[in-house]
C-alpha cells in the first residue's frame, strides 16, 4: 500500500469515530482536548491515516473522550462505510460533511411537571429533545427507562455499565445501561 493511501478498513473505523464525535456535538479539537491530543492528531484517526485505531487500548482512550464504548464504535462501523459512493461535491468535497438540522418529525417535546432540575429548568418549561442524539457533558437529557418511566436529568458521563447524570441539586445518579431504553439530548428549552 502506498504511503499516503488509506486502508479502507481503517477509514471505516475512522468514519465511525467521526460519526460518534459528531453525534455528541464535539469538534475534533474538543474531543482531542479531553484526552490531551491535538485536533490534527484526532483528525488522522478519523481519516484512517493513523492505523492505531485497531488497537483496543487506543480505541478505549479515544472512545473515553466521547463517553462511548467499543460496542458503539462497532455499531457505527456496521453501517455500509465501504460501499462505493458518488463523488463528493460542495461542502463534502472540502473535507467537511454537511449535516442538515433535525427535522420536526424527529424532534420531540416534553413539558416538565416538577422542579427537579431547578435552576436549569423548572415546572412548565417545555424541552425539545432529539431521539438518537447523545448528550454532551452538562447538557440536558431525556432518558426513557426500560420500565416505562421517563427521566429528565443533566448528563455527566457514561461508561460501559452506567450513565451518570445529575438533578438540579448536583447529586450524581448512576443509571445502569441495562435499565435505560434510550438516551436523548435536549436541544432546546422553551419557556412559556
Amino acid at each position: 500500500m502506498a504511503r499516503f493511501e488509506t486502508d479502507p478498513h481503517a477509514l471505516a473505523l475512522g468514519e465511525a469515530l467521526g460519526a460518534l464525535r459528531r453525534a455528541r456535538g464535539l469538534s475534533q479539537a474538543e474531543a482531542g482536548q479531553r484526552i490531551g491530543m491535538t485536533s490534527q492528531g484526532w483528525g488522522l484517526y478519523e481519516s484512517g491515516r493513523r492505523p492505531g485505531l485497531f488497537r483496543p487500548d487506543v480505541q478505549r482512550r479515544l472512545l473515553a473522550a466521547l463517553d462511548a464504548t467499543p460496542e458503539d464504535l462497532a455499531l457505527h462501523t456496521a453501517t455500509p462505510a465501504l460501499e462505493a459512493r458518488p463523488p463528493a461535491s460542495g461542502l463534502e468535497a472540502m473535507g467537511r460533511g454537511f449535516e442538515a438540522p433535525p427535522s420536526a418529525a424527529t424532534t420531540r417535546r416534553l413539558s416538565l411537571s416538577n422542579d427537579e432540575l431547578a435552576p436549569w429548568a423548572v415546572s412548565g418549561v417545555v424541552l425539545e429533545y432529539e431521539p438518537g442524539r447523545w448528550p454532551r457533558r452538562d447538557q440536558g437529557c431525556v432518558i426513557e427507562m426500560a420500565d416505562g418511566r421517563v427521566l429528565v436529568r443533566l448528563y455527566d458521563r457514561a461508561d460501559a455499565d452506567a450513565i451518570v447524570v445529575r438533578a438540579g441539586s448536583g447529586v450524581e445518579e448512576h443509571i445502569r445501561r441495562a435499565d435505560a431504553h434510550a438516551v436523548s439530548a435536549v436541544t432546546a428549552r422553551l419557556e412559556r
